[in-house]
């Protein structure tokens, strides 16, 4: 093991100060893992009673890893538990569900009953264009009320939705709706990015100009221009406004598909993934229960794009049916001015926060005078999840923001459908840079190549050994890649094809992808530690470490980092000494690029593997439509060209 890993693993747990201990929640988390220990489904019956159901179960679940179902006789319905269940009670029909802004400044406030009003006219506008239970719906929408509608219109009345993320370019729209086949779209003339339109109508007109079956197409006029309307397109205020009386509320079987969410692809087709009525319902409520501990007057601004799995888990679905008030914004974080993310917390009191790691760090690069201007006195809580946390960023968060506040890391994937091991807000101690341990109903092992569990602090392979309602359910019209994608490798485990290790505490470290585990001179390591020991060097703001080909060692690490204006001219020089310093003489990098900023999605995760193809080729081979700023990743391919052609003629 490298003395960097030995390091990472030996931070202290720290207990939670005094004012961040919610002890209502040591009672029930108390409660909920006794249930656990006793039995996993013990506690997802829990669970499932703090919904409301239009007919019981008669099974709590039945099979294992490839054909389980969850509360099997039962039915449900998802929007009926999100919205119309706090609309009817006379405590909360008035409440704030939604709190949107636009990136312009214009912004709306929408109780639980206007909600469940715009939810029921729109679903039954769906209806009336021939819209039916199982027919896929695609939803083309930046961060907007409408998106809130929209999906929970698509719940209401049993179709089936799918997000296509705004920042989408038109062939990676053009192909998940070729995949998914959707009898409607629901689509925003333009969103607002950086003070530009980015014309998400015009990139779906032409996306869906070779299907074979025309979608209608619902027009929300976000800029408020007026759009022309073509043939098939029908505008949704006009749509909405038609509808006198809400669509009835459909009966759901619990196992029945309630949404499709397509894995980002490089060269292999995305995947849609398949998820659950019952089984994300009641999974995302216990997910925002336990991650972000929902309490009386919290306003929560989950920081993401509506495109992201997390935006639905946390806010749509999670966040709703724990009857919280959701801050909606649509637009960039720094943009107009690097105190627009400060601003937005004030002005809508903002009490909870959950946001990608690459957030943090922004904030962290944007210096202590902004901090200090915007002293935050609400906010008491940020969780992160998305991306591998930093310890250095972990901690400056703990320590800085808002004067300091408990700050929980939290993992999971588009297929586990909700984030399942982090520690329980107000509960359990914290430890810079980890993933806590699992929450009640979900267990876990780290495993060799031949699925045998590793000692304690021993890296290997992370895999789930027990079904739990929120684990996808299928690959959409594919269930054989469903099967031989997560449960070929390890039989009887669902492979999430990450690496990971157990500290001694028990807590879990997720080193990243098993695909970013690098072999360098026949010694494994993952790019996550490398990452940690460039990113505690002085003056480094953000790392990110990718795998280049090798002759002789096998693979060498290459560095792209991002640093403070202030860095001292040999910075790179610390960077190239202090890696094997830490991890080993065979950790030496091949190179390190200083770039001026590092190519993101529109939800703040980098994107490594287009760093991987520049590094070694020189350009990008795999899909770049979910970066939000391509002129980043050009400059990044011009930078290294230039640095290799210098090499060259050096040598």
């Amino acid at each position: 093991m490298s003395d960097n890993l030995s390091e990472m693993l030996a931070a202290p747990l720290l207990p939670l100060r005094e004012e961040w201990v919610a002890p209502d929640y040591q009672e029930e988390a108390a409660h909920a893992r006794a249930l656990h220990d006793e039995d996993p489904d013990l506690y997802w019956e829990w669970v499932a009673k703090q919904h409301r159901w239009q007919r019981p179960w008669s099974t709590l679940r039945t099979g294992g890893f490839g054909d389980f179902e969850y509360y099997v006789g039962g039915r449900i319905n998802v929007a009926d538990n999100c919205v119309d269940r706090w609309a009817e009670d006379p405590q909360t029909r008035d409440k704030p569900a939604v709190i949107w802004e636009g990136e312009p400044g214009d912004s709306r406030t929408v109780t639980y009953a206007e909600l469940a009003d715009e939810v029921g006219r729109f679903a039954a506008g769906l209806s009336s264009v021939g819209v039916r239970r199982g027919d896929i719906v695609a939803i083309y929408l930046p961060n907007t009320v409408e998106a809130f509608v929209a999906i929970h219109a698509c719940n209401r009345i049993g179709a089936i939705y799918t997000i296509l993320f705004s920042g989408f370019s038109e062939e990676a729209v053009r192909s998940r709706l070729a995949q998914a086949e959707p009898k409607a779209v629901v689509v925003a003339d333009a969103s607002y990015r950086r003070g530009h339109e980015v014309p998400l109508l015009d990139t779906l007109r032409a996306a869906r100009a070779d299907l074979v079956e025309q979608p209608v197409t619902i027009v929300f006029d976000r800029t408020g221009h007026g759009v022309a309307l073509t043939d098939g397109e029908v505008d949704y205020a006009e749509l909405l406004a038609q509808q006198t009386v809400s669509a009835p509320m459909a009966q759901m079987d619990p196992n029945e598909p309630a949404f499709l969410i397509f894995t980002s692809g490089t060269t292999a087709k995305p995947k849609g993934v398949v998820h659950s009525v019952g089984g994300f319902l009641v999974g995302t409520w216990a997910n925002a229960h336990w991650q972000v501990g929902p309490q009386d007057r919290d306003v929560y601004w989950v920081a993401a794009d509506v495109g992201w799995l997390t935006f639905p888990i946390q806010a749509v679905i999670g966040g709703l049916a724990n009857g919280m008030t959701i801050v909606c914004y649509e637009g960039a974080l720094d943009a107009p001015t690097n105190e627009r993310f400060y601003q937005i917390c004030e002005k809508h009191a903002v009490t909870k926060l959950l946001a990608a790691p690459t957030v943090l760090r922004m904030l962290r690069g944007l210096g202590e005078e902004i901090n200090h201007a915007h002293p935050l006195p609400l906010l008491k809580l940020v969780t992160a999840q998305g991306e591998p946390l930093d310890s250095e960023t972990f901690t400056w968060t703990n320590e800085h923001l808002s004067g300091g506040l408990p700050v929980i890391n939290a993992y999971g994937q588009t297929e586990t459908g909700s984030t399942w091991t982090y520690p329980i807000y107000g509960v359990d101690p914290l430890k810079a840079g980890s993933a806590g341990t699992p929450v009640p109903g979900h267990t876990c092992a780290v495993v060799d190549d031949e699925g045998q569990p590793v000692p304690v602090g021993v890296k290997g392979n992370l895999v789930i050994t027990r079904p739990f309602p929120t684990l996808a359910r299928s690959v959409w019209k594919d269930p054989d890649r469903y099967k031989e994608t997560y449960f070929a490798r390890f039989p009887g485990a669902y492979a999430t094809s990450d690496e990971a290790v157990i500290d001694p505490d028990g807590h879990l470290w997720v080193l990243g992808r098993s695909d970013d585990v690098i072999n360098v001179a026949a010694h494994r390591i993952s790019t996550m530690e490398i990452e940690e020991a460039v990113g505690g060097v002085p003056d480094v703001l953000e790392a990110a470490v990718v795998g280049v080909s090798h002759a002789t060692k096998g693979t060498v690490p290459v560095a792209f980092v991002r640093l403070t204006q202030d860095a001292p001219s040999d910075t790179v020089d610390t960077i190239t000494k202090t890696v094997p310093q830490q991890l080993g003489k065979y950790v030496q990098l091949g190179a390190v690029y200083v770039v001026d900023a590092l190519p993101r999605t529109r939800t703040g995760k980098t994107v490594r593997r287009l760093l991987r193809d520049v590094a070694t080729d020189g350009r990008p081979s795999g899909d770049t439509s979910a970066v939000e700023d391509i002129a980043v990743l050009d400059r990044i391919v011009e930078l290294v060209s230039r640095a290799k052609q210098n090499s060259g003629a050096q040598g």
